[in-house]
């Protein structure tokens, strides 16, 4: 274990508890697909094993296990989503299986419950998974025949190409490591999302900003046919110390407008901003809610739309 490793450990606060035959949290909303229409999406925020990589900017880990998933945990996870879910999950286009962290880690899924899982969802359109890009192999194929005639898409978190920033993440990655895993699953038919971070720590916000746009960019460049804008925020422990510290602020809720609308004007793919807890992001109170409200809506469009104009804050 790295010293970084160490520290961002130590920082930790409390792991909650959780149940691994429940999922943890699941809903339907919708999203606009690659034929942009919207459509509703299942979302399943499952249980299982802690990721093995120890980003320093992850809060994932608070609702994981820290042993291996039993066996048949993530089916069981997935019959409990539907049943609280009912008819909304049943008639979503799209499924997104999120685990926390990767789906093609054997610790965190079962290989051998693949073919339960499989047999769950294969009736969606798309079964979108989140995976580290070291982590993508044979495995992923596997599971991609197993789910026909559905289509994976495997989310990568590309996070950052900032050459210095991102191995100071921990990620235990580099881009290149990005692009080959990329090159393979679109390679073999299967669709990429990219997560890429806004202000990662010892950015100042304008330098969050255009590296977010670069790091689009980039996706873009590997085949990604779609990007979630995530903006960095402390409560993970380690990202806290940075901010006393003065090395970590997160990005303002204007800048997560700007990223957004810079990455949707290259008009390569779609391009959707996190606005979980946006609320809490340092912006004006006067236009916070019309910020908001842009974001929104260029999430549901996917197309730029003018920036949001304040003469309180002048931006």
């Amino acid at each position: 274990m790295s010293a970084l490793t160490r520290e961002i450990r130590a920082a930790r606060p409390t792991r909650n508890n959780v149940d691994p035959w429940r999922v943890h949290a699941c809903f339907v909303e919708p999203e606009c697909g690659p034929d942009r229409v919207l459509a509703d999406v299942a979302t399943l925020f499952l249980v299982n094993s802690e990721c093995p990589f120890t980003c320093s900017f992850c809060d994932l880990w608070k609702n994981t296990l820290e042993t291996p998933t039993p066996r048949g945990a993530i089916p069981a996870q997935i019959d409990d989503a539907f049943e609280r879910l009912g008819s909304a999950a049943r008639t979503a286009a799209d499924i997104k299986l999120y685990n926390s962290g990767n789906f093609f880690d054997r610790r965190a899924v079962p290989i051998e419950d693949h073919p339960a899982i499989a047999e769950r969802v294969k009736s969606f359109r798309r079964v979108i998974v989140e995976n580290h890009p070291r982590l993508t192999g044979e495995d992923c194929l596997r599971f991609r025949d197993l789910i026909a005639p559905a289509r994976l898409e495997v989310a990568l978190g590309l996070e950052t190409i900032h050459p210095e920033i991102l191995p100071r993440l921990n990620k235990g990655m580099t881009f290149d490591d990005f692009a080959r895993a990329a090159e393979f699953l679109q390679a073999e038919g299967v669709a990429l999302r990219a997560f890429v971070m806004l202000r990662p720590p010892e950015m100042t916000e304008a330098e969050g900003v255009h590296w977010a746009e670069r790091s689009l960019a980039a996706a873009f460049d590997c085949g990604v046919e779609c990007c979630s804008v995530i903006p960095a925020r402390a409560g993970n422990g380690y990202l806290d110390r940075l901010a006393k510290a003065g090395r970590f602020s997160p990005p303002g809720l204007a800048s997560l407008e700007e990223a957004q609308r810079r990455g949707l004007a290259m008009d390569r793919g779609r391009v959707f901003a996190d606005l979980w807890d946006a609320q809490r992001l340092p912006g004006c109170v006067a236009c916070g809610p019309a910020r908001r409200g842009a974001i929104a809506e260029m999430n549901r469009i996917q197309w730029p739309i003018p920036p949001t104009e304040c003469v309180h804050c002048g931006e």
